[in-house]
C-alpha cells in the first residue's frame, strides 16, 4: 500500500512576503512557492500550520485595519515521490556575479557558487527580491567592507556578500533562520563574523553596507534603526518592496540619496547612499 501524504496550499490575498515567514518558522517540511501559491507537503498532518495561518489572519487584520484572509486547500494524496517532483521543479539561478544552486545540481565554472536548499529558509535566489539583492551586492560591495544582512532568512545575501571579501554579521528575529544560515555558511564554506536574534537596533557598530530585504511595513518601522548603524557614505539596500508600496518606503529614507531602482515584475529594490 503506498503511503499517503498531505498537501496543503495557502494562498493570501495581501502581505504574502509575511505569510511566508510565519510559515519557515513553524514547518520543517518541503516548501514550494509557485505563481503566488505556498504549497507545504508532509506525512503529518498540518493542523499546526493551518492554526498559525488562521490567528496570523487575525493579528494583521487588526493591526493594519484589513481584511486579510488566506485561501487554505487541504488535500490528502498518494505518495508519488513528491520529493523528486520538487527537487526536479527547482532550476539553478543566475543573479549578477553569482550562481545559486541547489544541492542536487553541479556548481559553475564560470560566477561565485552558492550552494542553497530552497525548503530550508526564505531566500534561494528564485525570488526576485532575492535575485535583486544579489545583483545590488555584487555591483555595491568590496573586499573589506563590513555589511550587515538584516532579516536573513537562508543567509544568502551574507553568503554572497562574503565570498567578495566582505565581513558578515547577520541577524533576524526568527532564530530558526538563524540555525539555518548558519547550516548554510558551513556548507559554502565561508566564515560568518557575528549574528544575532532581533533586528539592527542590537547592533553594536556601523557598516560600510547595510542590506534588509524584509517587507515594506516593517522597513517603514525600523527606518531610524537602518539609518543609524551606517558608516558616512555608507550603502543601504531596502527591498522585499511591492512597487505601489515604493513610494511610502522612499519617504522614510529622504535624508539619504536614492542611488538606484532595481525593477523586477511588481518588486522594487531601493539603494541608497549615505551623503553625497
Amino acid at each position: 500500500m503506498e503511503e499517503q501524504y498531505y498537501e496543503l496550499t495557502v494562498i493570501p490575498n495581501s502581505y504574502y512576503e509575511l505569510f511566508i515567514d510565519l510559515i519557515f518558522s513553524i514547518n520543517d517540511d518541503a516548501l514550494e512557492e509557485i505563481d503566488g501559491k505556498i504549497i507545504i507537503r508532509s506525512t503529518e498532518h498540518p493542523q499546526n500550520i493551518i492554526d498559525g495561518v488562521e490567528a496570523f489572519e487575525k493579528e494583521l487584520s487588526s493591526a493594519f485595519g484589513e481584511n486579510i484572509k488566506c485561501e487554505v486547500y487541504l488535500e490528502q494524496k498518494q505518495n508519488e515521490d513528491w520529493i523528486a517532483k520538487y527537487k526536479n521543479s527547482i532550476t539553478p539561478v543566475n543573479a549578477g556575479k553569482f550562481y545559486i544552486y541547489p544541492s542536487w545540481e553541479q556548481p559553475s565554472n564560470d560566477k561565485i557558487n552558492i550552494k542553497i536548499d530552497p525548503a530550508l529558509a526564505f531566500g534561494s535566489g528564485h525570488h526576485e527580491t532575492t535575485s535583486s539583492c544579489l545583483e545590488a551586492i555584487s555591483k555595491y560591495v568590496k573586499s573589506g567592507d563590513t555589511l550587515l544582512d538584516v532579516g536573513t532568512g537562508s543567509g544568502i545575501l551574507a553568503i554572497g556578500a562574503t565570498k567578495l571579501g566582505a565581513v558578515c554579521d547577520i541577524c533576524d528575529t526568527d532564530e530558526q533562520c538563524i540555525e539555518n544560515s548558519l547550516i548554510n555558511f558551513d556548507i559554502n564554506e565561508v566564515k560568518l563574523n557575528n549574528n544575532w536574534i532581533g533586528s539592527t537596533s542590537k547592533a553594536t557598530q556601523k557598516y560600510d553596507v547595510v542590506v534588509a530585504n524584509i517587507v515594506a511595513d516593517v522597513l517603514v518601522m525600523i527606518a531610524t534603526d537602518l539609518k543609524k548603524s551606517l558608516k558616512d557614505n555608507a550603502i543601504l539596500v531596502l527591498s522585499g518592496i511591492l512597487d505601489k508600496y515604493s513610494d511610502k518606503v522612499m519617504a522614510k529614507f529622504t535624508d539619504l540619496t536614492l542611488v538606484e531602482q532595481i525593477v523586477k515584475n511588481e518588486w522594487v529594490t531601493l539603494v541608497f547612499k549615505k551623503g553625497e
